[in-house]
């Protein structure tokens, strides 16, 4: 787990902060062309979408390996470590399966999209590649919460406590 959290950090951060970067330059670029030549980046819209998509994915990961999800924990307190250990391994299981198998129906979209030939409205751009990384972050966020899931269960009971926190 220690290269896990030195390694899926560094590429999906990247991965993040490239996409953010270009919707940063591809924003700015856009306001000044509207300002002083009175004319926008055209498929500029479309660009900044397929961006925030591999911003958003990139970033489910890390927010899976940090366990920064939004919580209900109203009741922790009044419930055992040992019990809110079991809770958290069946969460984490729970949310590797579902990612799992989101990445294999995002998988088969992309291949349908692929041969269909699916591409954006303006500047033509195939879909399917997006989908597929789409799907390989989430089948990579599956693989976390499995992980996370198999930790917990070999984890002290105050460090389950600690997840929670």
């Amino acid at each position: 787990m220690p290269r896990l959290k030195k390694l899926l950090p560094t590429l999906c951060g990247l991965l993040a902060a490239l996409a953010l970067f270009g919707i940063m330059v591809l924003t700015f670029v856009d306001v000044l062309g509207r300002k002083f030549l009175s004319a926008s980046v055209p498929g500029s819209l479309e660009l900044t979408e397929l961006l925030m998509v591999v911003v958003i994915f990139a970033g489910l990961p890390l927010v899976s390996l940090q366990r920064e999800h939004v919580v209900f924990d109203s009741l922790d307190r009044w419930t055992p470590a040992a019990l809110r250990r079991m809770q958290l391994a069946a969460v984490d299981l729970l949310s590797a399966a579902l990612l799992l198998g989101l990445a294999w129906l995002m998988w088969s979209k992309a291949g349908q999209m692929a041969g269909y030939g699916d591409i954006t409205a303006q500047l033509q751009l195939p879909l399917a590649p997006f989908v597929y990384v789409m799907a390989v972050l989430c089948a990579v966020t599956a693989g976390v919460h499995a992980v996370l899931a198999l930790q917990t269960q070999e984890a002290p009971t105050d460090q389950a406590e600690d997840a929670y926190v």
